[in-house]
């Protein structure tokens, strides 16, 4: 097994603010596994708030497979980078966390001033290619 850690974030990265469906989807094609899971793993606060009114804790949000990687990925650009206002970049060197296991700390930039307004860490496992498997998401 061998994969350029660099290569996998930047990837990774690009996928978010890739402004052509087509090639978003070609990239989460490449990217993913065709059964990977992303794992929203502290879900928005009125989803949390939600839950808690049923006495339930909150459920962590999951996209499987690709069609719905590439729903997720593309709502996430219609929210975020579409309008103009923010764009996704790298915070720091992508870390091996153990093999096959990598910790991506992202930001999500105001493009009109540049302050980080956002962000979070991804740890992505992923397969003897290189492709994702499974991505549990933290949002800071």
């Amino acid at each position: 097994m061998s994969f350029d850690v660099q290569q996998l974030t930047d990837r990774y990265i690009a996928q978010w603010n890739e402004p052509d469906p087509a090639t978003r989807a070609a990239l989460v094609h490449e990217l993913w596994t065709s059964d990977a899971v992303h794992v929203l793993t502290n879900p928005p606060q009125a989803i949390r708030d939600a839950a808690a009114s049923l006495a339930l804790p909150a459920p962590p949000l999951e996209a499987r497979g690709h069609a719905a990687l590439e729903a997720r990925v593309g709502r996430a650009y219609e929210m975020f980078v579409e309008p103009g206002e923010h764009v996704f970049e790298p915070a720091g060197e992508a870390v091996l966390l153990m093999p096959q296991v990598v910790g991506v700390r992202w930001s999500m930039v105001s493009t009109r001033t540049g302050e980080v307004v956002g962000g979070g860490l991804d740890v992505l496992a992923v397969d003897g290619d290189g492709r994702v498997r499974s991505d549990h998401q933290f949002i800071e």
